[in-house]
């Protein structure tokens, strides 16, 4: 059998045993209808439904007589748009429905969906079926044409395709759903004349061909070339506007994934890895570290639930991360409690970022002064500040989560500048306020020589605020004083 609108048998295989036919690029017809993606025009409707009865009226009209297998995932769809039949004749060879769905199975009922009410009542209906039960079988695809909802729009009804078709099978007449107005009501009066429950009563397809080519009048162009120009270019428009549409959408993504390794990674270091370059460590002359952690920590964990103490640190670090933005600096780690800060890398700026990170822990303190607790709002949180400048080196350690480290005896010495500080104090070393002086607008008080860890006795000052600018009170605890150099954590 050759024609335009019937899938071309090849041939057949033995071992495996399959049926060899052409092939048809878009997929079939369903797929088609169910992609929200691709806009359909009346035109293009009427050419699906014109190929579709002209597909089935060859068939009527030839020895086999009648398709028996109507449905939309039989109609294939070829590279030129022409809906191509498929599934007709030799039904020995073709798998049996109940071999291609499980029994009682949501696909195996929806697949009798497109079967006529004679034939889902009756055991022992004819296997190539009958003309009159094509007719009905095509108003079910109809239906799927016009409304582009699915078959018997089952989604929307929220009604099971098992119990549509045991309601059927008992005798009720049951039909797909009106949606509401549709621009092809002349096609949807042929659909329900196509479905009538007697089949003595549905048009034979000569019949529903001469509708179709009366109401598609309009839709006629001079030549077949026209038409199919015409399908292309619809089908062209929407792929555009489809690519469009997910070339944004992957922009927006690529945008939020680069914003996300700039957060977990300095924006220069980001740059060279996504270019696919290798970043080797940096040595740096001069930079300020900040260390920063919660003081009695443990206590407060020990009295909190895990909840709790996560929304604590989310409340504490957000209002951080909002003020460093206002600063040249670059938020290196949180690790627990203790949050970490460096200025003069990666990008270098002088003298510049022992200012930079003391503005921006005089702000931080501000800030913790007025901090509440949400689940202890009486009590008020302490933080200890420790700062200190000197050469590190920097890069990006591992491969699965890259991380962006310092290293350098400067990385210990400002943890040490914290841990041995004071509740709501910037404790500085000497040569940050060596830096800090050359700007002459920063306010200290020496605290005096303390013993650091590893580096013996170290004369270290408090940073109490900077002249026309932010001076925060200092702790006046009792049991935090200079005669304890480390404060319970």
């Amino acid at each position: 059998m050759q024609s335009e609108y019937l899938l071309r048998f090849i041939g057949a295989c033995i071992d495996p045993a399959c049926l060899v036919n052409e092939y048809c690029s878009k997929g079939n017809l369903q797929d088609l209808l169910e992609n929200p993606q691709i806009k359909l025009d009346d035109m293009f409707k009427y050419s699906i439904i014109h190929d579709i009865v002209k597909g089935i009226l060859y068939i009527h009209n030839s020895d086999l007589q009648s398709h028996g297998n109507l449905k939309s995932t039989n109609c294939l769809v070829g590279s030129r748009f022409v809906v191509k039949i498929s599934d007709y004749g030799v039904p020995s060879l073709r798998c049996p429905l109940h071999q291609k769905h499980p029994p009682n199975s949501e696909q195996y009922y929806k697949s009798l969906l497109w079967s006529p009410p004679e034939v889902i009542r009756d055991l022992h209906a004819p296997v190539l079926g009958t003309q009159k039960g094509d007719v009905y079988s095509f108003s079910i695809i109809l239906h799927e044409i016009i409304y582009r909802r699915g078959l018997f729009a089952i989604n929307e009804t929220s009604v099971a395709p098992k119990e549509i078709f045991l309601s059927i099978k008992s005798g009720n007449e049951i039909r797909p759903p009106f949606l509401g107005e549709n621009t092809l009501f002349e096609i949807g009066n042929l659909m329900k004349r196509c479905w009538q429950e007697i089949p003595t009563d549905r048009p034979d397809f000569t019949s529903v061909f001469n509708t179709i080519k009366k109401l598609s009048k309009k839709y006629d162009n001079e030549n077949l070339v026209d038409n199919l120009l015409q399908r292309m270019e619809q089908y062209t428009n929407n792929l555009e506007e489809l690519v469009k549409e997910r070339t944004n959408d992957y922009l927006v993504e690529k945008k939020k994934a680069e914003e996300l390794l700039y957060r977990l990674l300095p924006q220069s270091v980001t740059t060279e890895l996504m270019a696919g370059k290798q970043v080797t460590a940096e040595s740096f002359e001069c930079v300020t570290i900040y260390f920063s952690d919660i003081v009695g920590f443990t206590k407060i964990s020990a009295e909190s639930t895990p909840l709790q103490i996560v929304s604590l640190l989310n409340d504490l670090y957000t209002c951080f991360d909002s003020i460093i933005e206002a600063f040249d600096v670059y938020k290196v780690e949180t690790i627990g409690d203790a949050y970490m800060v460096v200025s003069g890398l990666p990008t270098r700026n002088g003298d510049l970022h022992a200012r930079e990170i003391s503005r921006m822990a005089l702000t931080i303190l501000d800030a913790v002064i007025h901090f509440r607790i949400r689940h202890r709002p009486d009590e008020q949180l302490k933080i200890r500040i420790g700062l200190h400048s000197g050469p590190c080196v920097a890069g990006v350690v591992g491969l699965k989560m890259p991380r962006y480290c310092l290293f350098g005896d400067t990385v210990n010495v400002a943890s040490r500048m914290e841990s041995n500080g004071q509740a709501l104090r910037i404790h500085v070393s000497p040569f940050t306020k060596n830096l800090l002086d050359k700007f002459q607008t920063f306010l200290f008080e020496a605290r005096g020589e303390v013993n650091l860890k590893g580096k013996g006795d170290m004369l270290t000052y408090w940073l109490l605020g900077e002249r026309d600018g932010l001076q925060v009170p200092f702790s006046n605890d009792s049991d935090l004083n200079d005669n304890k150099h480390t404060v319970e954590k």
